[in-house]
C-alpha cells in the first residue's frame, strides 16, 4: 500500500475495527480475534508470540540498534450482552455478544500504528505491541502477567488509551496520578432464622437486618473516608429465601466499591466487614463477608505523562488535550501493567452532545467512532518516534 495515500490507509484500519466488531469474543475466548490479529500482524512482517495468558499475544518489531523498548497494549474482549442497531451494517453476528465498549477500535488503532511503523520504520529501538485478553474481567493482565510477559518481553515503559464517550470526538485527556479507580465487589451473606410471617417473633428476620446494613455502608463513604479522597459503595443486588408468607432465613446483598488510593480501598474493606458483623450480631443473627479485588486503580507514571501529551498535542493539537482531568471513577485493567512498570493511560473522546459516539459505553446500542482510528494509531505511533527516537 502506498503510505502517500491517507484515505485508503484509514479506510483499512475502518474495515479491521468493523470486521473485529462483526465477530465479538468475551474475555479469555478470543479466539478468533487472536486469530486475525496475529495474521495483520504477521503480514507487517512483526514476530508474533501467541498464547500469553490465554488469548493474549506480543508482536515485536525493532528497527536499528537502540536498546530501548516500549510497550503499546489493546484489549480484545467484548461484552456478554446483545447488541440493538438492526440499521448497523457491521452489526454483532454473534448472539448476546457485542463490542460495547470499543475494544474493537482500540485494536484497529494499535494494529494501525503496527502498519505506519512497519513500512516507515523512522524509529530506533522494539516495540512491543500488546494484545491483551479480558480487559472487561479484570483478568487479563494479571493472566499475562502471570505467564511471564515482562520476563519474555521486557519493556521500559507501556502505553494506553481507551475511548470515552461524553468527551468531544479527538479530544485527549489525562493527568498525572489516579486517572480510575480500583474496583472491588463484595457478598454479604446474611443468616438469621426464617419463620411464619404471621409470628415475627419466632424468628431472626435477615431482611430487615440486610436493609439496616444496606443504609448503614452509605455512611461509611460519608463519615469514614477523608472528603478529600474519592470513594463509592454500591449495593447493586439484594436476594432472599422467603416467600410471600414466610420471612426469609438467609439474605444476599452484593455490591461493589470503587477508590483511587490503597490506603482508601483497605479502608472500604475493613469497616464493611465491622458493621456487618456489628449490625448482624446486636440482632443475634451471623454473616460473611467475601470480598475481591477486581481491579486496580490506574495511577499513571509522572514521567510518562508528558510523553504522552506531547504525542497527543502532535495528533490533534494543544487546544485538544487535557493535560490534567478529573479522574473517572470506572476501572481499567490497564492499572495492574502500571503497578509493575511505568506507563500512562489516555481517554480518547468518542463524541458529546447528540452524536452518535456520545452514547454510552456498554449500551447495546453503542459503536465505536470510526473517526478516532486515524488519531489513535498516529498517537500510539507518535509515543514510539518520541521515546525511541532515530539519531540525528
Amino acid at each position: 500500500m502506498d503510505l502517500t495515500d491517507e484515505a485508503a490507509l484509514e479506510a483499512g484500519w475502518v474495515r479491521w475495527r468493523h470486521d473485529f466488531h462483526r465477530f465479538p469474543e468475551t474475555g479469555f475466548n478470543e479466539h478468533r480475534t487472536a486469530d486475525r490479529v496475529a495474521q495483520v500482524l504477521q503480514l507487517l512482517g512483526l514476530d508474533v508470540h501467541r498464547g500469553i495468558g490465554g488469548t493474549g499475544l506480543v508482536a515485536s518489531l525493532t528497527v536499528g540498534s537502540g536498546t530501548g523498548v516500549i510497550g503499546l497494549r489493546a484489549d480484545m474482549d467484548a461484552l456478554a450482552m446483545g447488541e440493538a442497531a438492526p440499521d448497523r451494517t457491521h452489526a454483532s453476528t454473534n448472539a448476546g455478544c457485542m463490542h460495547a465498549c470499543g475494544h474493537d477500535g482500540h485494536m484497529a488503532m494499535l494494529l494501525g500504528a503496527a502498519q505506519l511503523l512497519a513500512q516507515r520504520r523512522d524509529f530506533d529501538g522494539t516495540v512491543r505491541f500488546v494484545f491483551q485478553p479480558a480487559e472487561e474481567h479484570g483478568r487479563g493482565a494479571a493472566a499475562m502477567l502471570a505467564d511471564g510477559l515482562l520476563q519474555r518481553f521486557p519493556m521500559d515503559e507501556i502505553y494506553g488509551a481507551h475511548n470515552i464517550p461524553g468527551l468531544p470526538a479527538g479530544h485527549f485527556a489525562t493527568r498525572v496520578g489516579a486517572l480510575m479507580a480500583s474496583e472491588d465487589n463484595f457478598t454479604i451473606t446474611i443468616t438469621g432464622r426464617g419463620g411464619h410471617a404471621a409470628r415475627p417473633q419466632m424468628v431472626i428476620d435477615p431482611l430487615v437486618i440486610g436493609a439496616e446494613i444496606v443504609l448503614a455502608l452509605q455512611t461509611i463513604v460519608a463519615r469514614s473516608v477523608d472528603p478529600r479522597q474519592s470513594a463509592v459503595v454500591s449495593c447493586t443486588g439484594f436476594t432472599t429465601d422467603g416467600i410471600r408468607n414466610a420471612i426469609p432465613g438467609t439474605v444476599v446483598i452484593t455490591g461493589d466499591t470503587r477508590s483511587d488510593s490503597p490506603t482508601v480501598q483497605a479502608l472500604l474493606e475493613a469497616r464493611m466487614r465491622t458493621l456487618c458483623e456489628g449490625i448482624c450480631a446486636a440482632h443475634g443473627a451471623s454473616c460473611t463477608v467475601a470480598y475481591t479485588h477486581e481491579f486496580a486503580p490506574t495511577v499513571n507514571w509522572p514521567q510518562c505523562v508528558p510523553v504522552a501529551v506531547r504525542a497527543a498535542q502532535a495528533v490533534v493539537g494543544a487546544d485538544r488535550v487535557d493535560a490534567n482531568t478529573p479522574p473517572l471513577m470506572a476501572s481499567e485493567d490497564f492499572g495492574c501493567f502500571l503497578q509493575h512498570i511505568p506507563g500512562a493511560f489516555v481517554f480518547i473522546g468518542n463524541g458529546d452532545g447528540d452524536s452518535p459516539g456520545a452514547v454510552p459505553l456498554h449500551n447495546a446500542a453503542y459503536d465505536f467512532n470510526d473517526a478516532l482510528l486515524p488519531l489513535g494509531a498516529r498517537w500510539f505511533a507518535g509515543l514510539v518516534r518520541q521515546r525511541l527516537p532515530v539519531a540525528a
